[in-house]
């Protein structure tokens, strides 16, 4: 009985001596799942002493004490989970909106995405099996010289992108007499216009008068020259700038407020910060000129190395999508332009639309290839050759859900161009939103065309009109359609609208020169 009175002494009182012998290591677990209990606010189960005594004498081990315990605290959650299970069968519907409602807040689609790509796959794999099996294999590497040459010993559209190099040292040379003040601002822009001026209408006469030079060499030269006239225009803007502030500043030399270069790790000299007018040297000029801008500033953010892993997988790349073009363009596109002169001549329109949602798909795909090709590859790739550092050349035109934001983020260095250089400025002159970006989409309709046009040498201005459309649709789609409705609508503009121009001109370039002859 003492052994008894001595265990149900510290569970009534919860003293916290320990008790030695046999029946001490059971009063201390006890006593320290009690004091447990304290600590966590619960209350102590409700058995007379006695019973613990007796259970403790019944079992004679810890164990035992510790299966009561559990037993005794499981019994109230057995209760619970019984009433929560009845609860569940009472009741199975919440408030809540079907996955695909905008209002449930579901945004994780992968699965149909994936399903759309395998879907795309198919089709299009189909498509190319019969294609294959209709026109047997076209793809001819060999063909492709001839696009560019029609004579293997005259080089035309190479001599005159040669020649371009006359307009690059007009304009430095000019920007070099107008900072010494050899030539008033006045002869100055005198001259910038005439060289302007030449570059748009010397290669253009070259192209129309020689009879060597072949569309393809006439897209690449004139190209070129395009890129070269907004270059040199940039360029003789920043340099008036440059002079209007060294005027304001009573003739005291301004640094650029460009972006800091960064000092170079791979053991080459670090880029020096160039004040005007000393940047107006031949490196200095060819650097830009080779750049992968349109916009001209004294001082260029700068990589501080040449990653030559990254530079391989964009040489890579460049090679590959370029072969996959070419084959796509010969297997898959020129077959089914071909097979749709006829309905054009007479006249079908069911087969006319027909040819024209046939060739909308090739179309559209070499269009995303050549995309990738050319803003992310090659741009890059020059980009990292001459440690260019500012790498936005393109934004996620995708996502667009106006034709306006398509068109300003598809292209950067020519968004960029036309902001600094042609649409702010008329808005500083008081011209108001609406006919500044009308006259950015008649400038670029006017490129479209030259670029098309005097290659092909006839003049139909369906690129004109087609480029002067998107400012009705821009219009329209912004006022009338959101969201997606947005997004699909200027996905159809793409993969309708440039089917449509390239069927035109190449029907009115078949009529010129095969229709005599059929």
């Amino acid at each position: 009985m003492s052994d008894k009175a001595e265990i149900r002494g510290p569970v009534t009182r919860r003293r916290r001596t320990t008790i030695s012998g046999g029946g001490g290591g059971t009063v201390g677990v006890k006593q320290a799942n009690g004091s447990k209990r304290e600590d966590a606010g619960e209350k102590p189960p409700p058995y007379p002493a006695k019973a613990k005594t007796d259970e403790v004498s019944r079992h004679g081990s810890n164990n035992g004490k510790v299966g009561r315990e559990k037993g005794v605290s499981d019994s109230p959650r057995k209760q619970r989970s019984v009433v929560e299970d009845i609860n569940e069968r009472l009741s199975c519907h919440v408030l809540q909106e079907s996955l695909l409602s905008s209002a449930s807040g579901y945004s994780n689609y992968r699965g149909i995405l994936n399903w759309c790509v395998v879907m795309l796959v198919l089709s299009n794999a189909r498509l190319f099996l019969e294609n294959i099996i209709k026109y047997g294999i076209l793809v001819d590497p060999i063909q492709v010289v001839s696009l560019f040459l029609k004579d293997p010993y005259s080089w035309p559209a190479a001599c005159l992108i040669i020649v371009s190099n006359v307009f690059v040292l007009a304009a430095l040379y000019t920007e070099r007499r107008l900072a010494v003040g050899t030539i008033s601002e006045t002869t100055g822009l005198i001259l910038h216009i005439f060289n302007l001026t030449s570059l748009l209408i010397f290669p253009s006469a070259s192209v129309l008068t020689v009879d060597s030079i072949t569309p393809v060499g006439g897209v690449l030269s004139l190209g070129v020259y395009t890129v070269l006239f907004l270059k040199l225009y940039s360029y003789q803007d920043t340099n008036r700038w440059c002079r209007e502030i060294r005027h304001a500043k009573a003739k005291k030399l301004t640094r650029s407020y460009s972006c800091p270069n960064v000092a170079q790790s791979n053991g080459s000299a670090v880029h020096s910060h160039v004040s005007y007018p000393g940047n107006l040297t031949h490196r200095d000029v060819y650097y830009f000129v080779f750049a992968p801008t349109l916009c001209y500033q004294l001082n260029f953010p700068r990589s501080p190395r040449i990653r030559k892993s990254f530079l391989i997988r964009r040489l890579f790349e460049m090679l590959f999508f370029m072969q996959l073009l070419v084959g796509l363009i010969q297997q898959w596109m020129v077959p089914t332009i071909q097979n749709s002169m006829k309905p054009f001549r007479e006249m079908d329109f069911s087969r006319m639309v027909e040819r024209l949602l046939k060739l909308a798909v090739p179309n559209h795909l070499i269009w995303l290839i050549f995309f990738y090709w050319f803003f992310h590859s090659s741009m890059n790739f020059v980009a990292e050759l001459l440690q260019f550092g500012d790498r936005e050349f393109y934004r996620d035109w995708w996502n667009s859900e106006t034709v306006t934001y398509f068109w300003a983020n598809w292209n950067i260095p020519v968004h960029k161009w036309c902001l600094r250089h042609f649409y702010k400025p008329m808005l500083r002159k008081g011209i108001n939103k609406f006919l500044a970006q009308t006259a950015v989409f008649l400038v670029s309709a006017f490129f479209h065309e030259y670029l098309v046009s005097v290659p092909l040498k006839m003049f139909r201005l369906w690129a004109f009109m087609g480029m002067m459309a998107q400012v009705p649709l821009a219009w329209f789609v912004g006022r009338f359609l959101n969201g997606n409705y947005g997004n699909a609508a200027v996905w159809i503009s793409l993969i309708i609208g440039q089917p449509v121009a390239v069927l035109m001109y190449v029907h009115d370039y078949y009529v010129i020169h095969y229709g005599g002859a059929t």
